[in-house]
């Protein structure tokens, strides 16, 4: 009886509603089962120090915690964490305008659902309760209590409602693609809902086209797979054309039909450090097993995953693991994840700096469901501190100019990371390449994953204007010049997908 079998029993003899899901005759069951008075006792000992009058109230404080179902607050003595998760997460949903015609049909195929003014009223819902919320931000979004199973809405099955996090909405309303701009591209598209939203944002400013206004990449084959199914399901076939196996970093700006892109969409593979019971691993101490000499014995064992294996898992096949006492170095981990992160922005920005070479493209933005400045404002500077920047015109699309939605959202970039790398003295330019990034947070009270986005903009009468934001011509610091000259392994990259995209 390992240690961590011995605790996973433990929670289903005392928290699982089932109990433990073994015969009653079982050896491990009987093994947990006949120390079951102890263990209650301490477990009451425990409700009753954190202020819970019952288990079914830690039960559900439990489920808060890990973002998955909404709960009461604890009493007074239960004080938040600054640093922990202290909201529920809500079930985000978008509207799907290419098949929904007016934002209350919800309503019209879902009666029971009442809609309140607050999201804070959706966060702190009872379980059970059917209540929605029209968010402020994005539009045809709609917030539902954390316990919803989206499933059995009406109208899901048919692709009226797409699930699809809140922040995750933020990169397409932000690039807000017109008809007139030419062909939108998505270089890293699948599983497919930031595709699917361009197409219902073009298709909101009036488009009708004849032929596909949305190009899709996608290298991974498989995946593509599941990004068809998406654009099928939401109705998007006649405006979306999927380029399955496509590596975004082949393509060729200047020739056919890539010389016409007028608007890109760049989500790229990243450390996925923002997602919802991504970004932390549980570290759980547990007491070691005893030592086995066998030799027959240790060739039948299974190598235990460790940090680093988790977090270097493509979206789609992540597991959350405990990391038990002496599975992870720990004197390695920051290590370990500074050279993670230098190979990955790095790729990143090899990837913006492609994309500014598209010669009819006006609009870009850049995303990443990641916390690290290095993949995001120190991204963002070194695109801008580029000599593509220069020869094509690009600049950051600042706050004032960008869409309403966008501009009255509260949180901004980290004004220190961009200081980190700009040159010393330029304070006021800090401030407003801060203000013109977006970041979310994740576990505060707008309910979202965390995440990072940005847009860049071009002026095609005036090539040079595009690092105004920089004042001119000076360089930035020397992680600046480290991430143009791509002085990092990207290798590393080559057959790693990341995290790409909220479910």
């Amino acid at each position: 009886l390992s240690p961590g079998i011995s605790l996973l029993l433990v929670h289903d003899l005392l928290l699982s509603k089932s109990g433990i899901a073994a015969p009653a005759s079982h050896p491990l069951r009987v093994a947990v089962t006949r120390h079951k008075a102890r263990l209650s006792a301490e477990l009451t000992k425990i409700r009753i120090k954190r202020g819970f009058t019952s288990i079914d109230k830690l039960r559900t404080h439990l489920t808060r915690i890990a973002g998955d179902h909404p709960a009461e607050e604890p009493l007074e003595n239960t004080a938040r964490s600054s640093n922990a998760k202290c909201w529920p997460h809500p079930r985000w949903v978008r509207m799907n305008s290419v098949k929904i015609c007016h934002t209350n049909q919800f309503q019209t195929l879902n009666p029971d659902y009442e809609i309140v003014e607050s999201l804070s009223e959706i966060l702190i819902a009872s379980p059970g309760e059917k209540i929605l919320h029209m968010d402020k931000h994005v539009p045809d979004l709609v917030a539902l209590p954390p316990d919803t199973d989206v499933s059995k809405l009406h109208g899901y099955g048919d692709g009226f409602f797409i699930v699809q996090d809140k922040a995750s909405c933020f990169p397409a309303y932000l690039l807000d693609p017109r008809p007139e701009d030419g062909p939108c591209l998505d270089a890293c598209a699948a599983p497919g809902n930031k595709t699917t939203h361009l197409v219902a944002i073009l298709q909101g400013h009036r488009l009708k086209a004849s032929k596909p206004q949305v190009w899709a990449c996608e290298r991974d084959k498989v995946r593509a797979e599941t990004l068809k199914k998406m654009v099928h399901l939401a109705g998007c076939d006649d405006m979306v054309s999927v380029k399955p196996g496509q590596d975004f970093l082949q393509l060729d700006p200047q020739k056919p039909p890539w010389n016409i892109v007028g608007s890109l969409l760049l989500d790229p593979s990243c450390s996925g450090s923002g997602m919802i019971d991504r970004g932390e691993i549980i570290a759980v101490t547990l007491p070691s097993g005893r030592s086995d000499n066998n030799s027959g014995a240790t060739s039948r064992k299974r190598k235990r995953k460790t940090v680093s294996d988790i977090e270097n898992k493509s979206y789609g096949e992540e597991k959350t693991d405990i990391s038990e006492q002496g599975s992870s170095p720990l004197g390695d981990k920051d290590a370990q994840l500074s050279s993670r992160l230098r190979a990955l922005s790095a790729f990143q920005l090899r990837l913006l700096l492609h994309s500014f070479r598209f010669p009819h493209a006006q609009k870009i933005s850049y995303s990443t469901c990641s916390i690290h400045a290095e993949e995001n404002e120190h991204v963002v500077i070194a695109a801008l501190n580029s000599e593509e920047a220069k020869e094509y015109g690009w600049r950051l699309l600042r706050r004032d100019e960008q869409i309403e939605g966008m501009k009255s959202w509260h949180r901004r970039g980290d004004i220190h990371a961009c200081r980190d790398v700009l040159p010393g003295g330029h304070s006021l330019n800090s401030q407003d390449i801060a203000e013109a990034c977006i970041r979310c947070e994740a576990g505060m009270e707008e309910g979202t994953q965390g995440f990072f986005v940005a847009a860049f903009n071009r002026a095609l009468e005036d090539g040079r204007y595009g690092l105004a934001i920089l004042n001119g011509e000076e360089k930035a610091s020397s992680r600046v010049t480290e991430l143009e000259s791509g002085a990092v392994d990207l290798m590393v990259l080559e057959e790693w997908e990341g995290f790409s995209e909220s479910e």
